[in-house]
């Protein structure tokens, strides 16, 4: 049996918009969705999809469930597959039953809930901190944010203090701040500091006050002191497609560093999965048909505000091959958005080795390069979306990336040359998910290798390829040796 607190986890991770609508047509009707149900015959649209309580209900028939539930009866499939296929999708791995303490899983399930409910509460902090802080919000006005998008995407100010938090969340000494990587904890030093490291007030045994005022809190020699993750930065709320607050990204106002700060590893949080602007995006992915991804939080954000509603980020680190399984799900259309520079360039070879064993036949991965001046932020407000619009149709598929990739700094006019495009090549094609692009890719390579299409693919045959080539030349030196012999030779 599968553990409950497993599929709860499952089902905050899949988005069942997205489930159902790869099998039926749905609008946006209010806070929900509509469709024709797919399980009695109707002209009148009657089964809503709520994005909100994650079900699906049909007026008609009566069909209602969740995301498992309507793989199980759409498709078909046994509960315990249905599971399994959804958590492929989201790149979990089902638990064995048998290595699960069912006290142990009631715990975990409720350690969810209590994390994502104080990261809630210093969502609801940070927000209110920014309308009390003029400095944020004239750092936010001076790169051309307006109040209704940093409301629409939850923006927020952790402010300088030690334990601004202190202020939203009581019981700051509670497990679950660190657990929820609000809070870090490091050795308090026997000198009697504070958390900061300043000395003590010896006269009261109070912290002395920091540089605006904050009074410091003495901690027990030999014991740990805490103090906020989070301090004098501008806050992104990261949420899962559900929109509940999992984490966050902070970025300093002025030149520190690090210049971008995310939550660490949690429960409900992992950095290589998850996707900043995937919740607020949704209408105009789905609308669009197509996701763009781009590199950092303010792109996602100055796009969304200038009308351009269907870009992502990735948390600023590279593409992993989670987040391209959680991509692929959302629209046929895949755009990887990157500078025109060298480091754009190489992080487009990055993308493109991870895509290539999630590419589809019926899906499009397209990457764009901007101007080498330009990030996304920066040419939507200098261009508009008109002038994004325009680049966006300049984009270039996978394909001919892959193969810019593998003819960079070959001389093809040489048979060194072409031998290494195919040496090259050889492990990329095994990569290559989708049989129909693979060929279309193959036909290209054997043009510019001067070779005929089945030799290629000799080649590339993972139970041939060198090595069979190896053997055809030994099978004709023993062919020529033996000729030798009979002639006496």
């Amino acid at each position: 049996m599968i553990p409950q607190d497993f599929i709860q986890q499952l089902l905050a991770r899949v988005d069942i918009v997205d489930v159902v609508g790869r099998h039926v047509k749905l609008k946006r009707a209010g806070a929900n969705f509509l469709g024709l149900c797919p399980f009695h015959g109707e002209k009148s649209p009657s089964f809503t999809v709520s994005p909100t309580k994650q079900f699906y209900h049909c007026f008609g028939c009566g069909a209602h469930g969740s995301a498992i539930g309507f793989l199980m009866e759409h498709a078909g499939q046994g509960y315990v597959d249905a599971i399994r296929d959804l958590a492929r999708e989201a790149g979990m791995t089902v638990p064995e039953s048998r290595d699960i303490d069912p006290v142990a899983a009631a715990a975990a399930a409720s350690e969810s809930q209590s994390l994502l409910a104080i990261l809630e509460t210093a969502a609801r902090h940070y927000r209110q901190r920014l309308r009390d802080t003029p400095r944020a919000i004239d750092y936010l006005k001076g790169r051309g944010l307006a109040g209704e998008t940093a409301a629409r995407f939850g923006i927020g100010y952790a402010p300088a203090q030690w334990r601004g938090l202190e202020a939203a969340v009581p019981d700051y000494s509670a497990p679950v701040m660190a657990t929820a990587g609000l809070v870090i904890e490091s050795p308090a030093e026997d000198t009697g500091a504070g958390v900061s490291g300043k000395p003590l007030d010896s006269d009261s045994g109070r912290g002395t006050p920091d540089s605006d005022g904050e009074v410091l809190v003495a901690q027990t020699p030999g014991r740990t002191r805490r103090y906020d993750r989070f301090r004098d930065r501008i806050m992104f709320p990261i949420r899962n497609p559900r929109g509940q607050v999992i984490g966050f990204g902070g970025r300093v106002l002025d030149s520190g560093e690090p210049k971008y700060m995310n939550s660490p590893e949690t429960p409900v949080f992992s950095k290589g999965r998850e996707i900043y602007g995937i919740f607020e995006g949704r209408d105009a992915i789905r609308r669009d048909d197509c996701v763009v991804v781009v590199e950092g939080y303010m792109d996602v954000v100055m796009l969304a505000q200038h009308g351009v509603g269907n870009a992502v980020a990735t948390l600023g680190t590279a593409t992993t091959p989670d987040h391209v399984r959680k991509l692929i799900r959302l629209a046929s259309r895949l755009v990887f958005a990157f500078d025109g520079d060298a480091a754009g360039r190489k992080a487009a070879s990055r993308a493109l080795a991870v895509c290539l064993p999630h590419t589809a036949d019926t899906r499009r991965i397209d990457f764009l390069f901007l101007p080498p001046e330009h990030d996304p932020d920066s040419f939507v407000r200098e261009q508009g979306v008109e002038g994004w619009r325009e680049l966006l149709g300049k984009t270039v598929p996978l394909s001919e990336v892959l193969l810019r990739e593998l003819s960079q700094q070959i001389d093809l006019a040489t048979p060194e040359g072409r031998a290494m495009l195919l040496a090259k090549a050889r492990p990329m094609i095994a990569e290559l998910a989708a049989p129909a692009l693979r060929l279309q890719i193959v036909h290209r390579l054997a043009a510019l290798a001067q070779l005929a299409v089945a030799e290629v693919e000799r080649f590339f045959q993972p139970e041939r390829g060198v090595r069979g080539f190896e053997r055809g030349a030994d099978r004709n030196t023993s062919r020529v040796e033996g000729a030798r012999v009979s002639r006496g030779g």
